[in-house]
């Protein structure tokens, strides 16, 4: 590539001055929101292993949880996982293989099925969300702290 075109870059980031340094204290912020997140995941994936399931399966478990009555149309699950509907419901069929959850029809659409969590579900998404609360909060203060720097940072742009 001839000296005077200048290659375009791989990354854009919106907002972001082209040649204008950034605070190094945004490196430091950015190091660790990520440094309290890997922890986070680190002590998550540990858990779910030991619980027999994927982090997939627990996002699953979780949503539904969170739905209203603890229910929720598997097109609803589809999207709020960010996922394709077939590959909700080969999730759903691997969680119900587990004994985790159980379909029933709508009683509102008759076309609709509704996806809720047994008795075992409710036990494992109890006992798994408490020991994600506690690494969550293991992690609150390195957390904390980085995005308040970096709220500062950007307050000060």
């Amino acid at each position: 590539m001839p000296s005077n075109v200048r290659a375009k870059p791989a990354v854009s980031v919106s907002g972001a001055t082209p040649g204008e340094p950034l605070d190094p204290g945004v490196f430091s912020g950015l190091a660790g929101v990520r440094l309290a997140m890997r922890r986070f995941l680190a002590s998550s994936e540990i858990e779910l292993s030991r619980a027999g399931i994927t982090s997939q399966q627990y996002q699953a478990l979780l949503v539904i949880k969170a739905a209203q009555e603890n229910r929720i149309r598997m097109r609803e699950l589809a999207d709020e996982m960010l996922m394709q509907h077939n590959s909700a419901v080969q999730l759903v069929d691997r969680l119900e293989t587990a004994g985790l959850v159980d379909r029933a029809p709508s009683p509102t659409d008759k076309r609709s099925v509704l996806v809720g969590l047994t008795a075992l579900g409710e036990v494992v998404i109890d006992a798994l969300a408490r020991r994600h609360l506690l690494a969550m909060l293991a992690n609150e203060p390195l957390l904390a702290e980085s995005l308040t720097r970096l709220r500062e940072l950007a307050q000060k742009r």
